[in-house]
């Protein structure tokens, strides 16, 4: 059986022979190239206010404080209280000054 075909085959279907070879040599010829341009483009995200707080380095009312300013409303991602935070893009959104007396 070649890689290409144990990679079609479901898990739960594979012996521990099989699931062992392809851990072992799956990852090394056919995702190569796949593993590669995804871990350029991975994302870091934090998740609710917990997260943010964690992110910048402060306290809940202040985590809060930072999400309804709207520094970071474009790396924020909210469905009903589900809170979902590019970490990456925060950060830099956090980073920038705009208007101020500075």
């Amino acid at each position: 059986m070649t890689i290409n075909e144990l990679l079609g085959k479901p898990v739960w279907q594979m012996t521990g022979e099989e699931l062992l070879f392809l851990a072992q040599h799956g990852n090394m010829s056919t995702s190569g190239e796949v593993t590669k341009a995804s871990s350029k483009e991975e994302r870091r995200y934090v998740y609710g206010l917990a997260g943010i707080a964690r992110l910048f380095g402060c306290s809940l009312p202040t985590a809060n404080r930072i999400k309804q300013s709207g520094k970071i409303n474009h790396a924020i991602t909210q469905v009903g209280r589900k809170i979902i935070v590019d970490a990456d893009l925060a950060l830099e959104l956090a980073g920038r000054k705009t208007g101020g007396r500075g």
